[in-house]
């Protein structure tokens, strides 16, 4: 009964994290207006929590190996609260961005520990308890930007920040009495140098892409030549120092053994298409379809809905149908949903009256089956490989998604400014990333075809 309990925990704490993730997105206006900042300055309040997040990812697996799964998974939470506490108590701007680098911190740190407690809690079930969490984030998106509208209009900004600090003291607790403590690899360590240098490797390709998406208000192209310069001499120096090294941050054989490296290849695009351009949705439909502000706030969540639902059902029985067989019809339901966004609305369906509104929110619906579909067979794959590396693999396919998320949105946002055209700047948008989706499909093939251990109930037995 306890490894349940785990399993709601860490749920809970995934689930905190997506709602604070979408929540402060809509605080976000009310917290340039209050700071008396600018948006450019501003930006950095999200820019800066989505860069540590992604830093901390593999820094936290890693970790989680040296020191154990406990302790590392109680860091995450005491980090996220202890930001969360500063965010809300911030009176200038510079200090809110500081703080959200230590709830970040906290936050990057989530996704992999729990992936790694939940696999040895139910080692015999660990497909359906880790593509059971791809439920928990859509939950996130649906709550959060209403709780954040409710908790902004009735409290004030700060209460966005105030509500994750008695969940996250509740997490610090529970981990406390709850959580098993896990054996440390002997003689492990960390490669502090090594580490610098994979931060600095991310934090110089994402800042790129910040100033590339401002390059039309104020920014530089020699700076943004120069981070992308210093990202790849990062990346190199990284690699180079990483393989062979008993205490490397990241095993050099998760980035380019061939699973693994089609994998990484597939979770950049998938990022892209499966969750970056769909973040730009609100802008799509006001702009594009004539939907209200209130419309465009509410157009993702029938996504959600089926996300959430797709995903629960193949999570139940990813031992009997595999992997690739999930991947590759979600997937082909997500090319089809941009290719249907590129196309547009066409008059609807005869014999089926429906206006062009009402056709994005089924289109949009339709790409969120195709994700809920794919995400827990995408999100198990490759782990039977290295089975004690399960942190350090679902750190990796959350970074890899985040960039290529990040990318997406840089590479839409200029293609509106140097288009003029809003509308045809998201038709070449939905049909590149359809045809780049399309042409990572020989990448699922080189995944493993399905878990190498049968399970029985929802979430096992023992």
């Amino acid at each position: 009964m306890r490894r349940y309990f785990v399993f709601g925990l860490v749920s809970m704490v995934l689930l905190l994290s997506s709602i604070n993730a979408t929540s402060v997105s809509v605080a976000f206006p009310v917290i340039t207006s209050r700071l008396d900042t600018s948006l450019v300055v501003a930006g950095w309040v999200l820019s800066v929590y989505q860069l540590t997040t992604i830093s901390a990812m593999p820094l936290a697996a890693k970790l989680s190996d040296v020191i154990g799964r406990k302790p590392t998974f109680m860091l995450s939470a005491l980090l996220f609260t202890l930001g969360s506490v500063m965010c809300a108590v911030s009176s200038s701007i510079g200090f809110l961005i500081f703080s959200r680098v230590i709830q970040a911190a906290g936050g990057g740190g989530f996704l992999p520990t729990a992936a790694g407690i939940v696999s040895e809690e139910f080692p015999e079930a660990r497909q359906r308890a880790i593509g059971l969490f791809t439920s928990v984030f859509p939950a996130g998106a649906i709550i959060g930007p209403n709780l954040g509208g409710w908790l902004v209009s009735s409290f004030g900004w700060e209460s966005v920040f105030w509500f994750n600090v008695p969940l996250g003291a509740l997490a610090v607790f529970c981990s406390s009495w709850l959580l098993r403590g896990s054996t440390a690899k002997s003689g492990a360590g960390i490669d502090f140098l090594g580490a610098g240098m994979l931060v600095g490797f991310i934090s110089a390709f994402m800042l790129s892409l910040t100033q590339l998406g401002n390059i039309r208000s104020g920014g530089s192209w020699v700076l943004i030549g120069l981070l992308l310069v210093l990202s790849v001499v990062l990346g190199f120096a990284f690699v180079r120092r990483e393989r062979g090294r008993r205490e490397a941050i990241i095993s050099i054989e998760i980035l380019w053994r061939r699973p693994f490296l089609s994998a990484n290849l597939y979770n950049i695009i998938y990022g892209a298409c499966a969750f970056g351009v769909f973040s730009l949705m609100p802008l799509f439909a006001m702009t594009v379809y004539g939907a209200s502000e209130l419309e465009s706030g509410l157009i993702l969540t029938p996504r959600s809905v089926g996300m959430m639902a797709a995903s629960l059902v193949i999570s139940l029985y990813l031992t009997r149908w595999g992997y690739r067989r999930p991947i590759l019809v979600g997937t082909a339901i997500i090319i089809l949903s941009l290719v249907l966004l590129a196309a547009g609305y066409r008059g609807g369906t005869p014999g089926l009256a429906m206006s062009p509104l009402t056709w994005l929110v089924v289109v949009i619906a339709l790409s969120g089956i195709g994700v809920g579909i794919s995400a827990p067979a995408a999100n198990n794959a490759c782990i039977e490989l290295m089975p004690d590396k399960v942190a350090t693999i679902t750190s990796l396919r959350g970074m890899f998604r985040q960039m290529g998320g990040a990318l997406c949105i840089t590479v839409a946002t200029l293609l509106m400014e140097s288009l003029g055209d809003i509308a045809l700047a998201f038709g070449i948008t939905f049909i590149s990333l359809a045809a780049l989706l399309l042409l990572a499909v020989p990448a699922v093939f080189r995944l493993p075809e399905s878990p190498e251990t049968k399970n029985s109930g929802v979430l096992g037995q023992k």
